[in-house]
C-alpha cells in the first residue's frame, strides 16, 4: 500500500505552488479502475487530483498524478479507489502506509514557502555539543592548575572555594566553588536545598583550543557551545551581559582564536541564544547589585524596567518555570529587541566575531514575530548561518500557547533538536520493537521539510537529559537522593551492556536523516543522571578508547558518504519472507527503487521469529546506497542480507542470512 517515504517525490513537505507527484498502489483483486487524491485545507474546503493507471504488476494496480497546493501551512490528505461496486476510502495507518477503511485518520501536508532552503555546510556532518565550563580547562585560563585570581588573601584557595573576580577580563565578582581537582563531581542540592549552580571547573576557550584536533578526529564539522556570555552560574542560561565574554571561558580574543583555529580544521562554532530570559544578576535585571547599572528589578525609573513583567514591585514577577534566577524578558520592549537585533548587538557583534550558527533555547517561549525577526536578521549578514530550535515534539505541529507555530515553513527555523528521534533511538536500543522505532521515526520524516530534517540534530544526549550509556545501561535513580546519584557509578556488567546498546543507539544516530549531535563525554563513556550529574567534566585521560575509536569510525563513514547521508530514507527487509513490522493485509511484498535495494510495503506477522527486533533501514542517493541492519533483543537473530560490503571493515558479505549477536548491528555498502 501507499507509503509517503516511497509513494511522494519530494517526500516530506511540499513547497507553495510547486507540482508534486504522487504514485497510489491498489491491490490489482480489488478491482480499481481509477482513484483519487484529495487534500483538505485548514480552513475547511478540499481539492480533489485524479490519478490515472500508470502500470499493473506483481499483483498491484499503480495509480498516479501530480498536484500543487498554494499557501504555505498544514494540510491533510486521503486517497480514494473507485471500483464497480463502489467507492473505497484509505486513510493513515499507524506506521503511515495506507488503511482501506471509513473515517480513519488523514496523513499530514506540511507546505512552505517556495525558495525555502537551509544552509549545507553542516548536511552530512557531524556536530559536538560543548558545556563549555566542564570540557577542557586550558593553559590561558584565569584559573588554570585550579588557581583562580581570588578577591581575597587565599592566593591559594584552599579546598577549592573561593570568590573570583575574573583577573583583569570581567568587572563583576563570581561567587562559589571552584574545583582544584578535574575529577571532582559537580556540587548537587537535594530537593529541599537551595541549587545555585555556582561551582566551576574553569573549562575554557584555551581547553576547547587544545583539542581542536581531538574534535576534528571525530569528524566535528560544528561545535556548539553551551552559552558562553557573562553570568553568574556555570551553565550561563542565566545571562548576566549579552555583550561580554564571561571571563572564566577567556576574553574576545580567545573567542577570535577558537573561530579561526576552528575554520583552519574545517570546523565551524554554533552559538546558544539564551533569549526568552536573562539572569536576575545581569546588566538589565540587577538583583544583587552587581552591576553599576540601574536595573530594573531597583527602580521603577529603570531604562529596563519595561524589559520584564512585575506582578508586584520588586519580588513578584514572571520568570521561566518560577525560577527566580531567570526572570523572563519582555520581548516586544522596544529597547530588548534593539539589543539583540541592532546594530552592535547581539546577533551582529558574534556574527561579525565569525559565528556561523544559532541554537535557540526554549524556542517556543519566544513570540511568532520575535523569531521572525531573529531569522531576518541573522540570515540578512550570513545566509548560511544554521539556525536550529530547541523543540522536544514534532516541530511542524508545536502549538505554543495556544498557537501552532510555523518552525518549518520557511521564515523561521532551519532545523530543530530532534528529540522524537532520540526517544525512538533509546527506546529501541533498549529492547524496544522495530515496529515502534518505524512509526516513530515515520511522521517526523513525512512532516519536515526534508532540507529542514538534513539540518536537524539527531541526538541521543544532551545537558537537559540523563547520560545516554546511563539510561540504557537499564539502571534507575529513582529512589536515589541527589547525592547518591552524583556517587553512582555502573557496575562492570551494567556498564558492558550499557555500551551494548549505545554502540547500537549511535549506530542509529549516525546513520538516521539529521546531524548526529555528540554531548561531550559520550563517545567517552561517560556517565551520569540527571542535571548536574550529566555535566561532570570530561574525563581525560580516562577515557573509553575503544568506543572513541567507534564514534571516530562512524564520523569517517559520514564524511565519506555525505551524499547518502544527506539523501533518502526508506526502510528494508530483513528476511526472505517477510520484513520487521506487522502489516494489515496478509503476505509481505516487495516494489523496487532507487539503487535497486529491496523495499517494503507489506509485512509479516509480529509472530515471525525475530523480526520484530529485526530493523533494517537504507540510506541513498544518486552515488549509491548504506543500509543498515540491528537487533534490539539479548538473544541472536538472522537477518538476509544481500551481496555488499561491510561498510566499517570493508568485508565482502555474501548473499542469505546473517546472524546479529544481541544488540548488534551491521552497516553495509549496497
Amino acid at each position: 500500500m501507499y507509503n509517503p517515504l516511497y509513494h511522494k517525490n519530494p517526500v516530506g513537505a511540499v513547497a507553495s505552488g510547486e507540482v508534486f507527484e504522487i504514485v497510489f498502489p491498489v491491490p490489482s483483486g480489488w478491482g480499481a479502475y481509477g482513484a483519487a487524491f484529495i487534500v483538505l485545507y485548514p480552513g475547511g474546503g478540499e481539492s480533489k487530483f485524479p490519478l490515472t493507471l500508470l502500470k499493473e504488476a506483481d499483483g498491484e494496480k499503480f495509480f498516479g498524478g501530480s498536484a500543487v497546493v498554494n499557501g504555505e501551512g498544514i494540510y491533510q490528505y486521503r486517497f480514494e479507489a473507485y471500483a464497480d461496486y463502489g467507492v473505497l476510502f484509505f486513510g493513515r495507518g499507524v506506521d503511515g502506509t495506507a488503511v482501506k477503511g471509513n473515517f480513519l485518520p488523514m496523513w499530514q501536508l506540511t507546505v512552505t514557502k517556495r525558495g525555502f532552503k537551509t544552509p549545507d555546510f553542516a548536511k552530512g556532518g557531524v556536530i559536538y555539543h560543548i558545556f563549555a565550563d566542564r570540557f577542557n580547562r586550558g593553559d590561558k585560563a584565569d584559573c588554570k592548575d585550579g588557581k583562580p585570581d581570588c578577591n581575597d588573601d587565599r592566593a591559594d584557595c584552599k579546598d577549592g572555594n573561593a570568590k573570583f573576580n575574573g583577573g583583569n577580563k570581567a568587572d563583576f565578582k563570581k561567587e562559589g566553588v571552584f574545583h582544584k581537582d578535574w575529577k571532582e563531581s559537580p556540587v548537587v542540592a537535594e530537593p529541599d536545598e537551595v541549587y545555585l549552580a555556582n561551582d566551576f571547573f574553569g573549562g575554557n576557550f584555551a581547553g576547547i583550543i587544545e583539542k581542536l584536533d581531538y574534535l576534528r578526529s571525530l569528524s566535528t564539522d560544528v561545535i556548539y557551545l553551551s552559552p558562553i556570555f557573562e553570568s553568574f552560574s556555570n551553565h550561563r542560561y542565566d545571562t548576566g551581559d549579552y555583550l561580554k565574554i564571561d571571563a572564566l571561558l577567556g576574553d574576545e580574543a580567545d573567542f577570535a582564536l577558537l573561530i579561526d583555529e576552528a575554520k583552519k580544521r574545517g570546523m565551524e562554532i554554533m552559538l546558544d541564544g539564551v533569549f526568552n530570559h536573562t539572569g536576575s544578576d545581569s546588566l538589565y535585571f540587577n538583583k544583587r547589585g552587581t552591576y553599576p547599572s540601574l536595573g530594573a528589578y531597583q527602580s521603577p525609573e529603570s531604562p529596563y524596567a519595561d524589559w520584564y513583567y512585575f506582578e508586584k514591585f520588586p519580588d513578584d514577577y514572571k520568570c521561566w518555570w518560577g525560577i527566580t534566577v531567570v526572570p523572563t524578558v519582555n520581548k516586544d520592549a522596544p529597547g530588548y529587541r534593539e539589543l539583540i537585533f541592532g546594530t552592535g548587538g547581539v546577533i551582529d557583534k558574534w556574527m561579525r566575531a565569525g559565528v556561523k550558527g544559532w541554537r535557540l533555547d526554549v524556542a517556543d517561549e519566544l513570540p511568532e514575530d520575535f523569531v521572525f525577526e531573529l531569522r531576518r536578521e541573522i540570515k540578512k549578514r550570513d545566509r548560511d548561518c544554521l539556525i536550529i530550535g530547541e523543540v522536544w515534539e514534532d516541530a511542524s505541529v508545536k502549538i505554543s500557547y495556544g498557537t501552532m507555530r510555523p518552525y518549518l515553513l520557511g521564515a523561521q527555523l532551519d532545523g530543530v533538536m530532534n528529540y522524537p528521534f532520540r526517544e525512538a533511538v533509546l527506546r529501541y536500543a533498549a529492547g524496544g520493537a522495530a515496529y515502534d522505532f518505524v512509526c516513530a521515526v515515520t511522521p517526523v520524516a513525512e512532516h519536515y521539510p526534508k532540507h529542514c530534517l538534513d539540518a536537524s540534530m539527531t541526538l541521543i544526549g544532551t545537558h537537559d537529559t540523563v547520560r545516554a550509556l546511563t539510561a540504557l545501561a537499564g539502571v534507575s535513580g529513582e529512589n536515589m537522593s541527589k547525592r547518591q546519584k552524583s556517587r553512582f557509578k555502573l557496575s562492570e556488567s551494567r556498564y558492558k551492556l550499557g555500551i551494548k546498546r549505545l554502540k547500537l543507539a549511535t549506530v542509529l544516530q549516525y546513520t538516521l536523516p539529521g546531524i548526529p549531535s555528540i554531548y561531550y563525554g559520550d563517545e567517552a563513556g561517560v556517565q551520569g543522571f540527571e542535571d548536574p550529574m550529566n555535566r561532570v567534566p570530561y574525563p581525560w585521560g580516562g577515557e573509553d578508547a575503544e568506543l572513541i575509536d567507534f564514534y571516530r569510525a562512524l564520523g569517517k563513514l559520514r564524511t565519506g558518504n555525505k551524499r547518502i547521508f544527506s539523501g533518502g530514507l526508506r526502510f528494508i527487509r530483513t528476511d526472505l519472507h517477510g520484513v520487521d513490522f506487522p502489516g494489515r493485509d496478509g503476505a509481505a511484498r516487495v516494489i523496487y527503487g532507487g539503487a535497486g535495494t529491496h523495499v517494503f510495503a507489506g509485512t509479516a506477522s509480529l509472530n515471525t521469529p525475530g523480526l520484530n527486533v529485526a530493523l533494517a533501514f537504507e540510506r541513498y542517493s544518486e552515488s549509491g546506497s548504506i543500509a543498515v541492519y540491528a537487533n534490539s533483543s539479548d538473544t541472536t537473530v538472522s537477518v538476509y542480507l544481500p551481496d555488499c560490503v561491510n561498510a566499517l571493515t570493508g568485508e565482502k558479505i555474501s548473499a542469505g542470512a546473517a546472524p546479529l549477536p544481541p544488540y548488534g548491528f551491521v552497516i553495509v555498502s549496497v
